[in-house]
C-alpha cells in the first residue's frame, strides 16, 4: 500500500511504526471474510480493509480525525481475528492502537460520550469502585425499561447479585504444602475480582495443589487494556509501569517462573509491554523481561502432570476462544486439550473464529452491534447442545452469560474442580453430577 507521510511525521516513531505497517497491506480482502462487524453489517467501512484506508487517510492528513472515521473505528472489536487472517502479516492491532490514540488527541467527542468513556476507565480499572457502581446499577436495574442505548446496557449487564468479596486474591503470598521451588505471579485483574472472584481462587487452589507458590504484589493493578482501547494512552502506559515495576521486583529477586494471567483481554496488553515501552530506555528492559514470561493460565498448566485420578464428569462443554487469546495470544489448543484430559468432552464451535461482542468495554459503548454478536455466539453455542460453557475471559463470560440459560464458567474453575477442587458454584445448582 502506498503512503505519503511527510518527512517531520516520519520523525515521529508512531507514525514510523504506522507508515510501516500500512505499506504491509495489498488490500486483498481476506480479513473481511473473519471480520465481526463486516460480516453483521457487510459495508466496507467496518472491515480491515477499510478501516486500514481511512486511518491512512486521517494520519497522514495530519487534520483533526473526521467523524465518519471515528464511528468506523468506533465499531472495531479489537478481536484481531483479520491478524490471523492476514497473508501479509500486516500488525493491525497497533495501527489501530495508533488511530484510537490520535482520535483522543484530535477529535472532539460529544459531551456525553467524553463522560461515560472517562467514567468507564476509572471505574472498571478500580475493583472497590467497580463493586459500588454494580450496587448502584443493581439497584436501578429495575427502573431499565426507563431508559434506552448505552444507559439501558450498563443496566441489563449488571449482574442481580454481586459476589461476596474474595480475600484469597489480596493475600500476597500462598505457598503449597510441599515447600515448592515452584514460583509464580498471579495477576489478579480488575473487572474480574469484583464479577468472579472465585476464578482466581480456583487459580490459586489448582497451583498450590500442584506444588507451585503463587505471589501477588500487592503494588499491581490494572493491566491498561480498558483505556488503551479507548484512545487514553497516557492512564495504559501508566497503569502498565506500575505493573512492570512491581513485577520486575520479584523477577530480580529469583526464581519466578511465569507470570500468570486467567484474564486473556489482559494477557493480550501484558505480553506486549516490550513493545509498548520499546521507546523509553529506563523502561524497555524490564518491560520486556515482564513480557517474556507473562502466560496464560492454561499455557502454564500444560506444562504440568495435572492430577486428575478419578474423576469423570459425563458433561458436554462447549468451549468459547475468546478472540483475546486465540488471535491476540495465538492460544487455541492448550484450553481444549487440558478440559478433555480432564474428561469433558469438549466441542469446538461453529464460527469459533468470530467475537461474542464483549471485547472490553465495547457492549457497552456498542450495546447493538455488541448484542447482535451475542445472540450471533449464542446460536453456535446451542448447536452443540452443551450442558455448560467454558471461557478464558471474564468478559466474554459475562456476555455469553447474559444471552443463554446454561452455566457459563471460567476454563481454570473446571481445572480445580478436576483435580479435586469445589465444584463451581453455578453447576451446584443447575448441574448433578
Amino acid at each position: 500500500m502506498k503512503t505519503e507521510f511527510t518527512l517531520a511525521q516520519l520523525a515521529d516513531p508512531k507514525f514510523a511504526a504506522s507508515n510501516d505497517i500500512l505499506r504491509n497491506c495489498v488490500h486483498c480482502g481476506f480479513c473481511t471474510a473473519t471480520c465481526p462487524t463486516y460480516t453483521e453489517l457487510g459495508d466496507e467501512r467496518d472491515s480491515p480493509r477499510g478501516r486500514i484506508y481511512m486511518i491512512q487517510q486521517m494520519l497522514q492528513s495530519g487534520e483533526a480525525a473526521p467523524k465518519e472515521t471515528v464511528t468506523h473505528i468506533d465499531r472495531c472489536l479489537s478481536c484481531f481475528s483479520c491478524m490471523t487472517t492476514c497473508p501479509s502479516g500486516v500488525d493491525y492491532m497497533h495501527l489501530v492502537d495508533h488511530a484510537r490514540s490520535y482520535i483522543e488527541e484530535t477529535y472532539e467527542r460529544p459531551v456525553f460520550d467524553r463522560i461515560l468513556r472517562r467514567i468507564l476507565s476509572v471505574i472498571l480499572a478500580r475493583p472497590n469502585l467497580f463493586r459500588l457502581s454494580l450496587l448502584g446499577a443493581s439497584i436501578a436495574r429495575p427502573l431499565k425499561s426507563l431508559f434506552r442505548g448505552r444507559i439501558r446496557a450498563m443496566l441489563e449487564m449488571a449482574p442481580s447479585q454481586i459476589p461476596q468479596r474474595s480475600i484469597m486474591d489480596e493475600q500476597p503470598l500462598h505457598k503449597s504444602r510441599q515447600g515448592s521451588d515452584k514460583r509464580v505471579i498471579l495477576m489478579t485483574g480488575c473487572a474480574q475480582k469484583v464479577l468472579s472472584p472465585d476464578i482466581n481462587d480456583a487459580t490459586i487452589r489448582l497451583l498450590n495443589r500442584h506444588d507451585v507458590d503463587v505471589v501477588i504484589p500487592p503494588e499491581a493493578g490494572c493491566c491498561g487494556a480498558l483505556p488503551l482501547h479507548m484512545g487514553q494512552e497516557e492512564p495504559a502506559l501508566a497503569s502498565a509501569r506500575r505493573n512492570i515495576n512491581a513485577w520486575f521486583a520479584e523477577i530480580e529477586a529469583g526464581s519466578l517462573e511465569a507470570i500468570i494471567i486467567n484474564t486473556s483481554g489482559c494477557g493480550t496488553t501484558v505480553k506486549d509491554y516490550g513493545h509498548m515501552f520499546a521507546s523509553e530506555p529506563e523502561m524497555a528492559e524490564k518491560a520486556a523481561a515482564v513480557a517474556s514470561i507473562a502466560k496464560d493460565i492454561t499455557e502454564y498448566l500444560s506444562d504440568l502432570e495435572l492430577k486428575l485420578d478419578n474423576f469423570n464428569p459425563d458433561l458436554v462443554v462447549a468451549y468459547h476462544s475468546a478472540c483475546s487469546l486465540q488471535h491476540g495470544q495465538k492460544v487455541v489448543e492448550p484450553p481444549k486439550a487440558l478440559l478433555a484430559a480432564a474428561g469433558f468432552d469438549v466441542k469446538t464451535l461453529p464460527e469459533a473464529h468470530i467475537c461474542c461482542g464483549s471485547a472490553g468495554t465495547y457492549n457497552l459503548l456498542q450495546p447493538d452491534l455488541s448484542a447482535r454478536l451475542r445472540d450471533r455466539k449464542v446460536r453456535n453455542i446451542k448447536t452443540v447442545k452443551p450442558d455448560l460453557v467454558a471461557a478464558g475471559n471474564i468478559g466474554c463470560i459475562a456476555q455469553i452469560a447474559s444471552g443463554l440459560n446454561i452455566p457459563v464458567v471460567h476454563t481454570v474453575q473446571l481445572l480445580d474442580w478436576a483435580t479435586g477442587g469445589p465444584k463451581p458454584e453455578m453447576l451446584s445448582e443447575t448441574i448433578q453430577h
